[in-house]
């Protein structure tokens, strides 16, 4: 649900009641990835999608019914081969989604919803599989390990052990609110887990948060902020390609060396422009796992120092422009300059896949195609010539505390 939190959060502001669906596992040629929502609120307003349109009219009804019982429920829809026309995923996948009930007054939500709003990382750890007054239970969990709400039962849904002395008072440190507690600990550490890693995902862990097989099943949703795109080279593919980062939901950066080039006017898209030297503007920016690296400059004056040290980052891509003759050139330069061929490997040269085009704008398109298959570990080749799933799995794995 933290993908359509903008919208979710205005709804939480005027004071509207809803109820979200929220994809908690995909399988087979699913449209969706888990994370993907569909809210409904008291007026029967739609946002966001769990399907594409296979089984929305389905959602949209055990969202309606949510919202008149107040109770959530867990549903799993797939491909119907006795009759096509059934409710089901005619793809020939499965989803299976968590409806919950959400008042507007809601601590956790409401926190949670205008964290990931205002672009602040957060991971919100709701019981997706499990006994049923815990089903949709929500926990808020923040990167310093901070976290609000719980997964437990409340104190009064469950009764007193009894002790020594046959009161029925709960000893220090046992009861309910000692297994809620360390429940809610241990699904925390989990969850902050999947939150450093920027993924979402399903956490299997017992009931009272022992390291016992089995119990409840939580699913985790990370919202970060958006990664980087950062484009070296404030030339005319730049233009195009700052327009396609922004579409693919990057925080886009130009950086070049010339302040005549690199100016708002040029580039009123990119999310920041930057005038300095290409490699002394990459040691000191922030970096991660997510970020694309584009360099688009093709002058060895430029590349050289700024590739050498962008081959060294943990960056999701790192590609460069050129021609095949400017490659093979740069790529002895670089060994030169002590790279070595583990690190070349890494390099996406020329950059962008083979379309034709030649026009800016089809050349964007080729890099950005290019990011979104090393992103998502696609061919590249045309659906028409693969035997390979549409909807591959994201690398969003089940993690199982054991």
């Amino acid at each position: 649900m933290l993908d359509i939190a903008e919208e979710l959060h205005r709804w939480v502001r005027d004071g509207r009641d809803f109820a979200v669906a929220t994809v908690v596992s995909v399988g087979g040629s699913a449209p969706r990835p888990p994370g993907a929502a569909l809210a409904v609120d008291t007026d029967g307003t739609v946002i966001g999608s769990v399907s594409g349109g296979c089984v929305e009219g389905a959602v949209y009804d055990l969202c309606v019914q949510a919202l008149q019982d107040g109770e959530p429920v867990s549903e799993r829809f797939g491909y119907s081969d006795e009759d096509a026309f059934a409710v089901g995923l005619t793809c020939g996948g499965v989803i299976e989604v968590l409806v919950t009930p959400v008042r507007a007054g809601d601590p956790v939500y409401a926190a949670g919803l205008a964290a990931a709003a205002r672009g602040e990382p957060v991971a919100l750890a709701r019981v997706a599989r499990g006994p049923a007054e815990l089903l949709g239970r929500a926990l808020l969990v923040y990167p310093d390990g901070r976290h609000e709400g719980s997964l437990g039962p409340r104190d009064a849904d469950s009764p007193g052990e009894v002790g020594a002395d046959g009161s029925g008072r709960h000893r220090p440190h046992e009861g309910p609110r000692a297994g809620r507690s360390h429940l809610d600990r241990t699904s925390a550490a989990q969850a902050r887990a999947l939150l450093d890693l920027g993924r979402t995902g399903t956490v299997e862990i017992s009931e009272d948060g022992s390291h016992c097989p089995g119990g409840l099943t939580l699913f985790v949703e990370s919202s970060v902020p958006p990664p980087r795109m950062i484009v070296f080279g404030a030339v005319d593919f730049a233009a195009a390609l700052v327009r396609a980062g922004r579409f693919l939901g990057y925080r886009v950066t130009v950086c070049d060396a010339r302040p005549v080039f690199a100016t708002r006017s040029r580039f009123p898209d990119a999310d920041e422009i930057v005038v300095d030297w290409p490699h002394r503007y990459l040691l000191r920016t922030a970096t991660d796992e997510r970020t694309v690296l584009c360099v688009l400059t093709h002058d060895a004056k430029f590349d050289i120092p700024l590739l050498r040290e962008a081959l060294r980052l943990p960056a999701a891509f790192v590609g460069a422009m050129g021609s095949r003759r400017t490659h093979e050139d740069r790529n002895r330069r670089l060994r030169e300059g002590g790279v070595t061929e583990r690190e070349l490997a890494r390099l996406r040269s020329p950059i962008g896949l083979d379309l034709g085009g030649r026009t800016p704008e089809e050349t964007a398109l080729s890099i950005a195609a290019e990011i979104v298959a090393v992103r998502n570990g696609g061919s590249g080749v045309p659906l028409t010539d693969s035997a390979a799933p549409i909807h591959r799995d994201r690398d969003k794995p089940v993690l199982r505390v054991s």
